[in-house]
């Protein structure tokens, strides 16, 4: 098999080590209690995966196009790839793993918010502590709809674009309301099982409700939605 060319590998940027506070007092009843987590180190993408991508993978796999790649407010190669399910993005991260060694997959939420908050702790979303709406510009693209392409405004202290502010990103956990009571310290994976993928981040659909670094969603992981998208991370090594 040839080698994968460098326009269908993800950027990735390195989201180093450390202790953060993760989780909200004043947010929902999934989000409590704050507690300490420690997260070893990763790279992450610097932007979710793309259309342009993406489409490497189908054409190797013949994996099903995303339902709605035909629509122009969704089709942009450098707008992040939409209506994929939780299965679809898993097996999109084992075939690039594959196609480049790597240990790469979905970020688990502890992962996620750590990257998301930029290392700072106590501030509402990975830019601070304004809302969404007051950041000068809409969060969606104005000409044709849908989410704007990747890396249009500024990114986050770790150099992430567009986290919390594009897609809903689906990542690798079961979802549990309740596991922050019994979440271990030390790189927490979620729950072994459930019936929900937990995702995290606002979208440019409902932008306001889940920007919040510490928001937690989730979804049936069939479902394919046109605000849902991801990124990817590898392991330290």
């Amino acid at each position: 098999m040839a080698p994968l060319e460098k326009e269908f590998i993800p950027d990735m940027v390195l989201i180093p080590e450390g202790r953060f506070l993760m989780g909200s007092d004043d947010g929902m009843d999934n989000e409590k209690p704050v507690h300490a987590v420690w997260v070893d180190g990763f790279m992450m993408g610097k932007f979710p995966v793309t259309n342009q991508k993406y489409i490497a993978f189908v054409q190797e796999t013949g994996a099903q196009e995303p339902p709605f790649w035909s629509e122009p407010m969704y089709s942009h190669p450098n707008k992040p790839v939409v209506g994929v399910s939780w299965n679809d993005a898993v097996s999109y991260c084992e075939w690039l793993a594959k196609r480049i060694g790597k240990q790469l997959r979905l970020p688990t939420e502890a992962e996620w918010e750590r990257a998301a908050r930029g290392g700072k702790d106590g501030e509402k979303y990975p830019w601070g502590d304004d809302p969404p709406e007051k950041r000068g510009y809409p969060g969606y693209d104005v000409e044709h709809g849908g989410p704007e392409r990747v890396g249009v405004h500024e990114p986050n202290r770790f150099g992430l674009y567009d986290i919390s502010a594009s897609v809903h990103e689906w990542c690798g956990d079961f979802y549990d309301p309740n596991y922050y009571r019994i979440s271990p310290e030390r790189n927490p994976m979620g729950p072994s099982s459930g019936l929900r993928k937990a995702s995290r981040g606002g979208s440019w659909r409902h932008k306001i409700k889940f920007s919040r670094s510490a928001a937690r969603s989730s979804l049936n992981p069939t479902f394919k939605y046109a605000d849902y998208g991801f990124r990817v991370v590898i392991s330290s090594e």
